[in-house]
């Protein structure tokens, strides 16, 4: 039997209070949860939270830690990594849309909060993985040098770092939709794809998925697939690389090429192609009245680890963070 409306909005309740008790590491009440619920668009007081609660308890989802409040148990934890697939759809964009609001980097100055990916590795592998990211961050293509090392036992807020690993973090080239977003530029991120590499120099997508269609990121896909061939784009110049596509207003094309430039001399992003008003730029669809914006995606370094033979887990778009604990790879 179908689910109902009254169900379905139930179940995304259920849903999302399982996703603030998980990132939060720690008990938190009914009061707290709600003023969450509400931030994310959820009208909900704390007598309906309590109620969603009590179900989430008899599911064995949740459990009360006495007057501290609840956390999510391993159950729980399995039923939101396994959320309906209606609840998840749009889940990627909500997503990125919410951190390129939370995207506060000035190029000018240098200082603000950046969106990163996370990797992980096994501590073994870390000298080689270094050297690796030195070869393909200095190598023709404008991919940003900025990471950040993650100890193990680290909990950041979507990700632990398991004892036996490292965590790297890397530039998120949604960054650059934030920077936009900041400076007054409208930005619609539209899809992640391979971007077929020719003489060091972009040719066209091969393929490309719409960020507003799929729960889990492109970059994750593509890279689970493998089908990227960095190393091969930066060792002959031809090859696969990771990237994206946004539009922005044709009638803000002068300012963001202005914008774009600061952000490249920043270092924090590369720009692949910018296109012309209403034309498909690397082949990928562009409305009329925009202007495609193609960004080389920060996975891609740690994509050519990955193609080395070392085993890596990499989360696209992860998580928000001040620039200022970032340090450029030498």
């Amino acid at each position: 039997m179908p689910a109902t409306t009254i169900d379905s909005m139930v179940q995304r309740k259920l849903i999302e209070i399982l996703r603030i008790l998980y990132e939060n590491h720690e008990p938190i009440g009914a009061r707290l949860i709600a003023d969450r619920m509400n931030e994310r668009g959820y009208p909900i007081g704390e007598r309906g939270v309590r109620y969603h609660l009590r179900i989430l308890d008899e599911r064995g989802l949740t459990q009360r830690q006495g007057y501290d409040g609840r956390i999510i148990t391993e159950l729980g934890t399995n039923e939101l990594n396994n959320a309906l697939v209606g609840d998840r759809l749009g889940l990627i964009i909500t997503r990125v849309e919410k951190l390129i609001y939370d995207t506060t980097f000035n190029p000018g100055t240098g200082k603000g909060n950046v969106v990163i990916n996370t990797s992980i590795i096994d501590k073994n592998d870390f000298d080689r993985t270094i050297e690796i990211l030195r070869h393909v961050l200095y190598n023709c293509y404008p991919i940003s040098p900025y990471i950040k090392l993650i100890d193990e036992g680290t909990i950041t807020s979507d990700i632990k770092i398991p004892a036996g690993k490292i965590g790297i973090a890397t530039m998120c080239s949604i960054t650059i939709d934030g920077i936009l977003l900041k400076s007054g530029i409208p930005v619609n991120t539209k899809y992640g794809g391979t971007l077929e590499i020719k003489d060091r120099k972009p040719l066209c997508f091969e393929d490309i998925i719409a960020y507003s269609g799929t729960s889990i990121d492109p970059m994750r896909v593509f890279i689970s697939r493998k089908m990227t061939r960095v190393m091969d784009a930066v060792n002959t110049g031809a090859g696969k690389l990771l990237a994206n596509a946004r539009e922005i207003p044709a009638s803000a094309l002068t300012e963001a090429e202005k914008i774009l430039q600061s952000i490249i001399d920043a270092r924090v992003g590369g720009i692949a192609q910018i296109g012309e008003p209403g034309m498909s730029v690397l082949k990928a669809p562009v409305d009329t009245g925009k202007v495609g914006v193609v960004v080389y995606a920060g996975v891609n370094a740690m994509a050519a680890v990955e193609e080395t033979g070392i085993r890596v887990n990499t989360y696209p778009i992860s998580t928000i963070t001040d620039f200022k604990e970032l340090k450029k790879l030498e």
